[in-house]
């Protein structure tokens, strides 16, 4: 079995990389359609573009071509990452010295392990999720590597528990109802725990496949097979069972403020354990969340929420008081932008312009 060598991920990916958004048309933009693909591509990342037409209205042709317009320019892309439950996650606040905001960021957003980087305004100035094969490695990159970074001032970590929602999850609510049951658009959420320690970790083959997935989630079973060392129909059966048994998680992602979602708000909550449950699983239902994970520490429930604009912000809070008695928010940050996102390198207005492929730090 060939080995996914650097070289052979970067002829493969290099086909598909989004182009530096400083070059990309400043004209192009999300139109209707454009969004309930990229609804359509949420429902159903890998299906044939036959299908996806279908569910939209137009023709396979259109379909492809307009979703590569938008990968071109960084606007959408399709993604591929390990199951919730097959790592130790956890979120990290981070305090920096003035005038080292950029320098540590950019040092971060480079880390494989450090999978998500939002600067935010509050008493911390970076909002991190990270991932760790265990405990202890955990807290060994977190304080070791982060930590010791010149410029961090202090650090603050939350161990994820259980994930009620997440980004694999969300919709873009933008189809229409045919269309959006042509594809079986909703998906069966679950409560997934997070895992303490990794174990029964994929084979090397699937980890291989997994990886250029996580650069293109679309990409045929036939470009699969050949950057692997496999045949078409062993690349093909290896990827649909890690699908079907829910080892990896496929998901289309977007330049969201550009799609009018200009605001992230993060909100650290505290509900009593008796109604957990239910409150997580009721939040992440809700259209605005994109996260919702219960968490260690004093606020023991953590939801992201993309908003049209800060003006949503107190009309969110309402309905939140409103459907939630049992939930009391004990902090919001407001995130001013995300320099990642699950491995993918954003610009300011939320456009794709690379990748570091997703790994573990050393044990």
């Amino acid at each position: 079995m060939q080995e996914v060598t650097p070289e052979l991920q970067e002829s493969v990916l290099g086909a598909i990389r989004p182009q530096d958004s400083r070059a990309s048309d400043p004209d192009v933009r999300f139109t209707e359609l454009d969004l309930a693909l990229v609804e359509a591509l949420q429902a159903a990342p890998r299906a044939p573009w036959s299908r996806i037409g279908r569910a939209l209205g137009i023709d396979a042709t259109t379909a492809a071509r307009r979703f590569e317009r938008l990968r071109a320019a960084g606007l959408v892309w399709v993604t591929a990452y390990d199951a919730a439950e097959s790592v130790t996650v956890a979120h990290v606040d981070v305090r920096c010295r003035p005038r080292h905001l950029e320098a540590v960021t950019q040092a971060l957003t480079r880390l494989p392990w450090v999978f998500s980087v939002d600067e935010t305004v509050g008493d911390f100035d970076l909002f991190l999720s990270v991932a760790a094969a265990d405990l202890p490695s955990l807290g060994r990159s977190v304080n070791r590597t982060i930590g010791a970074m010149r410029g961090v001032r202090a650090t603050r970590t939350r161990l994820c528990i259980t994930l009620y929602g997440e980004g694999g999850d969300w919709r873009m609510r933008a189809m229409e109802p045919a269309g959006r049951a042509e594809l079986s658009a909703a998906r069966t959420r679950r409560r997934t725990v997070y895992s303490t320690h990794t174990h029964d970790r994929p084979a090397p083959e699937d980890q291989a496949l997994m990886t250029l997935l996580g650069g293109n989630g679309r990409l045929g079973y036939t470009e699969l097979g050949a950057a692997t060392g496999m045949s078409e129909h062993a690349a093909r059966r290896r990827v649909q069972r890690l699908i079907r048994d829910g080892r990896t998680t496929l998901r289309c992602d977007l330049a969201h403020p550009l799609a009018g979602l200009s605001t992230m708000v993060l909100y650290r909550g505290h509900v009593p354990h008796t109604h957990a449950e239910a409150t997580g699983n009721a939040l992440a239902r809700m259209e605005e969340v994109r996260l919702c994970v219960s968490v260690s520490g004093p606020h023991n429930l953590l939801v992201m929420v993309w908003l049209h604009g800060l003006h949503a912000v107190d009309p969110f809070e309402a309905l939140l008081a409103e459907r939630f008695p049992h939930l009391t928010v004990g902090d919001r940050t407001v995130a001013l932008r995300s320099p990642k996102r699950m491995g993918w390198l954003l610009d300011d207005v939320g456009r794709a312009t690379g990748r570091v492929p997703l790994g573990l730090p050393p044990s």
